[in-house]
């Protein structure tokens, strides 16, 4: 079941993922298996991670991270450019507190 967020828990993330700095990139080979096990190890670890992706069509960008998020039952935060913020809670042990809806 992936992520839901709403607007202000959106906004929140937005503000803590400011200062964080891309962990993962989507190259050309696209998204592979072994690129999704990354993601969805950094995403238990940290909880909201910034992946670049390589694509120069914004279609295809889009895509690539809809597919990411969906594959990682993950959400994705926001996207600029060529960079997307995505965001799923930890099974384990929870570091970021969401504010309430």
């Amino acid at each position: 079941m992936p992520t839901v967020l709403t607007s202000a828990q959106t906004r929140f993330l937005r503000g803590q993922a400011h200062d964080l700095k891309a962990m993962l990139q989507v190259g050309g080979k696209g998204i592979t298996d072994a690129l999704v096990a990354e993601i969805d190890l950094a995403l238990e670890h940290h909880e909201l991670i910034k992946v670049k992706v390589a694509a120069t069509d914004r279609e295809a960008r889009d895509a690539m991270i809809g597919e990411l998020a969906e594959r990682t039952e993950a959400a994705v935060v926001q996207r600029i450019g060529h960079t997307a913020v995505i965001y799923r809670p930890s099974t384990d042990k929870r570091q970021i507190v969401l504010p309430r809806a």
